[in-house]
């Protein structure tokens, strides 16, 4: 029985390994979750190339920003999606991406948007997670239920809304991930300021940001380190908004998150 089960799995990794791997953003495969509640959540996902289903992988969650929300299933992955499933970065970090898609018109996470000029974001120290963050929670729980995700290796990593939504989720499960890359996001200082969790944090923000203020990061950075987390910040000279561009062009964008367990 033990040399069949053995043939079993090895065929089924012959099997994964012979699937069509694109090294971009086409070899993620569309997928559809439904949670307990009934909500469909549109998610891709990226196996890594020799993929074996009776071992188990690190796994990077990746949320998207307000701009790739939709039901095409395909935007999320225009930011970051190319670099994910580079032949360079699975053959040197092989992981499972999960990339959801927020519906438009809805969020990662609750926050008040600026409705003047001269607002800024206004981030609530207590609130109820949204329907779509709770069904991307449960989705990550359903890869970790089958037994392929080693559950010391979970990262996450968002830009803009994403950024703000990676802020979110660590603060709701501070013992779930190893590392957390928050880019040009935002979060409320306070829950910052209580958070007791061993996730390590990358910050990333252009120091010219027209859209969200570089300020959240630095003081996300300040926030934390007092808090004493294991955290970095860079920031970019004379970018905008699309500083994740620049994180994600970092040498040790990956490398950086694959060191923390």
């Amino acid at each position: 029985m033990k040399t069949l089960n053995s043939f079993f799995f090895v065929a089924l990794c012959l099997l994964f390994s012979i699937t069509s791997y694109a090294g971009d953003k086409a070899s993620f495969l569309k997928k559809q979750f439904t949670a307990a509640n009934g909500y469909k959540l549109n998610y891709r996902v990226l196996y890594p190339e020799n993929y074996c289903p009776d071992q188990q992988y690190p796994v990077i969650l990746f949320l998207h920003g307000a701009g790739e929300r939709g039901d095409d299933n395909e935007a999320q992955l225009f930011h970051g999606g190319d670099m994910f499933a580079s032949y360079t970065n699975q053959s040197k970090y092989p992981a499972i991406v999960i990339a959801p898609q927020c519906p438009k018109d809805l969020w990662w996470s609750s926050y008040q948007r600026p409705e003047k000029e001269g607002e800024k974001r206004y981030y609530p120290t207590v609130a109820p997670i949204t329907k779509t963050m709770a069904a991307v929670k449960e989705l990550l729980d359903s890869y970790i239920a089958k037994g392929i995700v080693d559950t010391k290796r979970i990262y996450i990593t968002g830009l803009s809304m994403g950024g703000m939504g990676t802020f979110d989720l660590v603060c709701r499960y501070p013992n779930l991930f190893a590392a957390a890359t928050p880019i040009c996001g935002g979060a409320n200082l306070q829950r910052l300021t209580n958070f007791k969790g061993k996730t390590a944090f990358s910050i990333y923000h252009g120091a010219d940001d027209s859209v969200v203020d570089v300020q959240f990061s630095r003081d996300a950075y300040e926030t934390l380190k007092k808090a004493g987390v294991d955290v970095r910040y860079k920031e970019y000279p004379g970018v905008d908004h699309n500083s994740w561009d620049n994180a994600f062009a970092e040498p040790d964008y990956l490398d950086w998150m694959f060191r923390h367990k």
